[in-house]
C-alpha cells in the first residue's frame, strides 16, 4: 500500500521550518528533514503520535493514500 508523507505541505502551510517542526514534536532534526524532503520516507508508530500529539492532528492530516493503479 503505498503511502506517502505530506510533511512538506504540512509545515510549509504553517509557516515554520523544519528546524521548529523537529523541536516542537520532539522528533530528531534529521527525521524531520528526512520527512520533509522525501514524501516517500515512512513515518514511523512513534513519531507518528509525537507528530499527532504536538499538532494535535489526526494521522490523515500528514498521510495520504496514493493509488498504485494510478501513478505514472
Amino acid at each position: 500500500m503505498p503511502v506517502i508523507n505530506t510533511i512538506k505541505q504540512f509545515i510549509d502551510e504553517r509557516g515554520i521550518t523544519p528546524y521548529r517542526f523537529a523541536q516542537n514534536a520532539g522528533i530528531s532534526l534529521n527525521t524531520a528533514y528526512a520527512l520533509y524532503n522525501t514524501p516517500s520516507q515512512r513515518v514511523g508508530a512513534a513519531v507518528l503520535d509525537k507528530i499527532c500529539d504536538a499538532y494535535k492532528i489526526q494521522p490523515s492530516e500528514i498521510l495520504l493514500w496514493v493509488d498504485p493503479d494510478k501513478s505514472n
